[in-house]
């Protein structure tokens, strides 16, 4: 994909070291012992930028936190420490009138459209709802804009009065897509957008969002483990592991040359049509490690083929290499090899 043009050189979205810890809940043994509290670390010190029309894409291993990132982001969880700033201002202290503008302005897609939609309200209910709570329309023109919004996600016409048991899966996300959109918001969270749907129908949801970004100059971030459909959306791609990014930069220059060791293990256990591409051997090696004791230096050494004692004590910077950054000692050296995602 092309990089959105903007007039604007200010970021819409800022994070500066944002981080998110949450206890483990203590078993009675663990009190009689007096064992001390364990603390679940999410994200780790996050610094990212997000300019506007751009979609953003995040990937990584299941319990990487690539999810919790999207919640702090949607305002649904309340950061450690660290700050988010939307349009240079910080949102993290928001109350009232202005968290609740936020809060419009960021909109939220979830992964499961079966649950994320109240089985008691209909289709136009729902949407009307969300209109009239945050007055965006008033009167007759809520039914307007309820209809424009169903047309906008290319629903049948009497749409609006069916229950979401009516609807497939595909069309129970387009559903979701147009609660987010009824809020007229400038930036989209989309949480495993189509994890949860048929391959057959993924493609026609993830080109819905393409078009509508494009139509409407939506900013979006794009949460997902399916690599095939991050490079096909995304400006960019951010690389998530246990909670801090290691790698990011343009879509197309990181999957054809990822520079982190961890990037490259990703883009080679993607699933291959080509029979004579498959692995015998697995592309990552070990389990993600535990964020409840995440590894000293580089969290990454104890499943890198590359590591280092260096690796095993100092903790690398997220630094300029190549077209992006990367989170590596030896980027330069063990990155590069080419990679196929097609």
């Amino acid at each position: 994909m092309i990089m959105p043009t903007s007039a604007s050189t200010t970021p819409l979205l800022s994070l500066r070291a944002l981080s998110i810890q949450f206890e483990k809940r203590r078993s009675l043994s663990d009190t009689l012992a007096r064992r001390p509290q364990q603390v679940v670390s999410a994200v780790n010190g996050i610094d990212l930028e997000v300019m506007p029309g751009e979609t953003l894409g995040i990937v990584g291993e299941s319990g990487c936190g690539k999810s919790t990132l999207a919640r702090l982001i949607a305002g649904l969880h309340r950061p450690t420490s660290g700050d988010i700033l939307f349009e240079g201002e910080s949102v993290v202290g928001l109350k009232g009138a202005r968290r609740r503008a936020y809060n419009r302005r960021v909109q939220m897609m979830f992964q499961d459209p079966y649950t994320s939609l109240n089985p008691r309200m209909t289709v136009r209910d729902t949407l009307r709802e969300a209109i009239t709570v945050h007055r965006m329309r008033d009167g007759a023109a809520i039914d307007r804009r309820v209809d424009e919004l169903l047309d906008l996600v290319r629903l049948p016409e009497g749409a609006a009065d069916k229950f979401p048991h009516e609807f497939s899966g595909g069309q129970r996300q387009r559903i979701g897509i147009a609660r987010a959109l009824s809020l007229e918001p400038t930036c989209l969270v989309a949480d495993e957008l189509v994890s949860a749907l048929d391959v057959s129908v993924q493609a026609q949801v993830v080109n819905l969002l393409i078009e509508l970004q494009d139509e409407l100059g939506l900013t979006v971030l794009f949460v997902a483990h399916d690599l095939r459909l991050v490079r096909h959306v995304s400006h960019r791609v951010a690389v998530i592991y246990l909670g801090a990014i290691v790698e990011i930069g343009p879509s197309e220059a990181l999957f054809s040359k990822p520079m982190h060791p961890y990037s490259k293990g990703l883009l080679a256990a993607a699933p291959s049509l080509d029979p004579g591409a498959r692995r015998r051997t697995p592309a990552l090696s070990g389990e993600l490690p535990s964020p409840l004791a995440i590894p000293p230096g580089c969290p990454f050494h104890v499943r890198c083929p590359h590591a280092t004692e260096r690796c095993r004590r100092e903790k690398p910077a997220l630094r300029p290499v190549g077209s992006g950054m990367t989170a590596c000692h030896f980027a330069e050296t063990i990155g590069g090899a080419s990679n196929s995602t097609r």
